[in-house]
């Protein structure tokens, strides 16, 4: 029966999406089977206009341990099949930074390579307090080299250079210190903290929301100057729209704004 249940859940409620890894008896990991799943359910919700936030959460006590080193070992000689896996995981990260839409990464149980990329790749992160994350590649003589893109663009060098070249399990409260997640939570209010957040920001405008987070990841990659030239062209562009001139108007008349989403 459990080979009948679907890769991932979706489930939608009040302007929130959620995506559940449901391989518990994987451990959750990231096989092409998987990594295509997610990628078609992104597509999906990159054009759903009911959909403002998107949560990443799993079922079981793994949050997602990686790829599947099975799967990898029964293509050892598949050079072919390597590349295209590897390919599609970092397609899906780019998906998750790419996507129009704030996704939250919910996390209970452990994350390790691939699966710490999946939560460094989200644009917030909350786990339990017990969760733990690791880049263990060097372990297995495999080094978490794609998984290292997303670490490096989230903790600082040092950091990330010691969780790739140690492979060591770090806890939740650690990951919070070095800014891996946002916060580290008593796994009873995992849930609560969780959608409050998706529920703040679900509250916004889903187009402001939308240009923000493209000017986000876009500013971060360029020299001061540039970065203050393209965000000022942003926030000139972001002015002309119908909800920046209603969210004005909204406070200073003092009052709560009615969005459009345009």
């Amino acid at each position: 029966m459990a080979d009948m249940e679907p890769l991932v859940r979706k489930y939608s409620d009040n302007g929130i999406t959620t995506l559940t890894l449901n391989q518990p008896q994987r451990r959750n990991s990231l096989s092409m089977a998987m990594l295509q799943q997610l990628s078609e359910d992104l597509d999906t919700i990159a054009q759903d206009t009911e959909t403002r936030v998107l949560v990443l959460a799993a079922h079981g006590n793994v949050f997602c341990a990686g790829h599947d080193l099975r799967e990898i070992r029964e293509n050892f000689d598949a050079h072919e099949f390597q590349l295209a896996l590897f390919e599609q995981c970092s397609k899906v990260m780019q998906q998750i930074v790419n996507l129009p839409k704030p996704v939250i990464a919910r996390v209970a149980g452990v994350a390790t390579a691939a699966g710490c990329q999946l939560v460094a790749s989200c644009d917030l992160a909350v786990a339990a307090d017990t969760a733990r994350f690791a880049t263990p590649g060097v372990n297995i003589g495999l080094f978490c080299s794609t998984p290292m893109v997303a670490l490096s663009r989230n903790v600082s060098r040092k950091h990330a250079m010691e969780m790739l070249l140690t492979g060591e399990m770090i806890g939740a409260v650690r990951a919070e210190a070095i800014g891996l997640i946002n916060r580290a939570v008593d796994e009873q209010i995992l849930d609560e903290t969780v959608y409050r957040m998706a529920r703040t920001i679900a509250d916004k405008s889903s187009h402001t929301l939308k240009i923000g987070k493209e000017a986000f990841y876009r500013q971060l990659e360029l020299p001061l100057g540039e970065a203050y030239d393209f965000t000022s062209q942003v926030m000139a562009e972001n002015l002309q729209a119908v909800d920046a001139k209603e969210g004005i108007c909204a406070f200073l008349d003092k009052r709560k704004p009615e969005w459009n989403d345009l």
